[in-house]
């Protein structure tokens, strides 16, 4: 069944009534930065990707309206299925209206898929889990379009970068040192925060270089600790973060074009400018290596085809060939938490009991009061085992 088709059947309104306020920003990722709880998400985000879908269920919206189709049917963009699943409406209402008509801050009223602004009723689509299971089936048959364009790009990338790829022609100098150390890059994107926490013990033995990607330098913050380099576009990332010590190097356009650089210099830093295409994952993977870096640890980044496409953008082939590129000394978080964490058997915690005990033992018996305390629970254990005995000895 097409995606068309099911959006276009008439539905019943089948939520209660909601007022709220809206919030209302064409970037989720801007939105979800200030959303409040029991808010109404709108949006403009066509297949909403599992980050933006994690990062508006955290906010607990009332609802979620988007002017956009949340799945068009490309590929399975797992999105709308996490925010269905955590029990909030999704309603789909097409059109550039609705992103020009509510302002932000705004008190509606939302009856199902029927939205109330005080104009002419706006009527949307309420998303529903069984709906989108058969869209699922639908989109996976589009995976194959989708890597034929995929590889289009990934060609396109190749010849654009060949002298940065295959030998580092336009990296940056940096002053923080990267020779020899490992280094950990940070994206705000799938399980960071599980990763991170995984990690804790790995970052406090072998010190890395902490590279935070965009908002993945307010993650590093909020496990206390300080990025030592801060990399991307800088339009996800907080002031706090900006300000924190931290290296910023400027994701450029091929150009030279940074619009990132102006916010940066208002905060009276002057930033390393990067210019490459592709993504800043992308180029914060390559400064690490160019730099010396022995092993490159990530979190949070893309390994797999569907979370490439799940980014939903043309310039992911490029994520794909820096993969390639630092091969040799990539390695996902999780691989890391599983070469790293010690396995511990039960015998030497018993052991370690024991020692624990006798070591106790010892120090009372060698001071009088040890020795009295020792003869006061030597007399008890006595009693103890006298009246034992005489439950089961006979009358």
């Amino acid at each position: 069944m097409s995606l068309n088709l099911l959006r276009s059947r008439p539905r019943e309104p089948e939520l209660p009534g909601i007022h709220a306020r809206v919030g209302v920003d064409r970037r989720t990722k801007a939105l979800t930065k200030r959303l409040r709880p029991g808010e109404i998400a709108v949006i403009d985000h066509e297949d909403i990707d599992r980050v933006s879908g994690e990062a508006l269920v955290a906010c607990r919206p009332a609802a979620v309206i988007n002017a956009s189709p949340s799945v068009s049917g490309r590929y399975p963009n797992v999105g709308p299925e996490i925010i269905v699943a955590a029990g909030i409406p999704l309603i789909d209402m097409p059109g550039d209206d609705l992103m020009d008509r509510l302002k932000d801050g705004q008190q509606v009223r939302l009856d199902g898929a029927v939205l109330h602004d005080g104009g002419e009723p706006l009527t949307g689509t309420l998303i529903t889990a069984e709906e989108l299971a058969e869209v699922m089936v639908a989109a996976k048959a589009g995976l194959a379009s989708q890597l034929e364009s995929f590889a289009h790009n990934t060609m396109e990338y190749l010849i654009k970068e060949r002298e940065l790829l295959i030998d580092g022609v336009g990296v940056p100098e940096v002053r923080t040192d990267f020779e020899g150390r490992h280094a950990l890059i940070v994206v705000r994107g799938y399980h960071y925060k599980e990763d991170l926490a995984v990690l804790s013990h790995y970052i406090r033995e072998y010190k890395p270089v902490l590279v935070g990607v965009d908002g993945g330098a307010d993650a590093l913050l909020e496990t206390g600790r300080n990025p030592d380099v801060i990399v991307g576009d800088m339009d996800s990332v907080s002031d706090a973060a900006l300000t924190s010590g931290a290296e910023i190097v400027v994701h450029a356009y091929r150009d030279g074009k940074a619009p990132g650089v102006d916010r940066v210099r208002e905060l009276g830093i002057e930033p390393v400018i990067f210019a490459a295409t592709g993504t800043s994952e992308d180029i914060a993977m390559l400064l690490a290596d160019d730099r010396g870096a022995s092993l490159i640890a990530a979190v949070g980044t893309h390994a797999t085809l569907v979370e490439f496409l799940d980014k939903g953008r043309a310039g992911m082939s490029s994520t794909f060939l820096t993969r390639l590129r630092v091969g040799s000394k990539l390695v996902d978080a999780k691989g890391v938490s599983r070469l790293y964490r010690t396995r511990i058997s039960a015998w030497p915690i018993v052991a370690l009991m024991v020692v624990c005990v006798l070591a106790l033992f010892v120090a009372l018996s060698a001071t009088p009061a040890g020795q009295t305390l020792l003869q006061l629970i030597g007399a008890r254990w006595d009693d103890f085992w006298a009246f034992i005995g005489g439950l089961f000895s006979p009358s």
